[in-house]
């Protein structure tokens, strides 16, 4: 609302982040508050507390030689019990997600042949999701689901399998 009345207004599934003097005071639930900008009080920053999807596409290499491109699609949200962690703790949580994803894709499937990683796609999609639920917990968020969407091999090699076929 506005500044003059001291009155501020937080949305639906989001939080507000309250700062007297630039320390974190509390987390503002939605609805309207009462804000006395004059006693140092403001809000440093608002959290949705929706369901996020970030989508990874890594390039890595498999055991029998063959690039790939795995596209995970990650689901995840901030926890309203953790939401200050969330908030101040981590400043670029998309790139953070996308960071592990591309460790545990790079240690993972270079382990399999090329047809074991199509069968094994839950199995790859298991072990990002342990790894990232363990990571950022710390950080105030929750891990929804993990999905490996795609595996795409080179132009080359989905050209050479054809040919085998026909």
């Amino acid at each position: 609302m506005g500044n003059l009345l001291c009155c501020v207004q937080v949305d639906q599934s989001t939080v507000a982040m309250k700062e007297g003097f630039g320390k974190f005071e509390q987390v503002l639930q939605p609805g309207c508050h009462c804000m006395p900008w004059f006693l140092g009080k403001r809000i440093a920053g608002e959290l949705s507390l929706r369901v996020q999807q970030l989508d990874v596409k890594c390039e890595t290499k498999t055991k029998d030689n063959v690039f790939v491109n795995v596209v995970a699609s990650i689901q995840y949200r901030a926890l309203v019990d953790k939401a200050n962690d969330a908030f101040y703790k981590l400043s670029n949580t998309r790139g953070q997600i996308q960071a592990y994803v591309f460790d545990v894709i790079r240690a993972y499937v270079p382990k399999l042949d090329l047809d074991d990683t199509f069968e094994q796609k839950n199995e790859i999609a298991k072990a990002v999701e342990e790894e990232l639920e363990k990571a950022m917990s710390t950080y105030g968020y929750e891990i929804v689901q993990t999905l490996i969407v795609d595996i795409e091999p080179d132009e080359h090699v989905k050209r050479a399998m054809n040919e085998i076929n026909a």
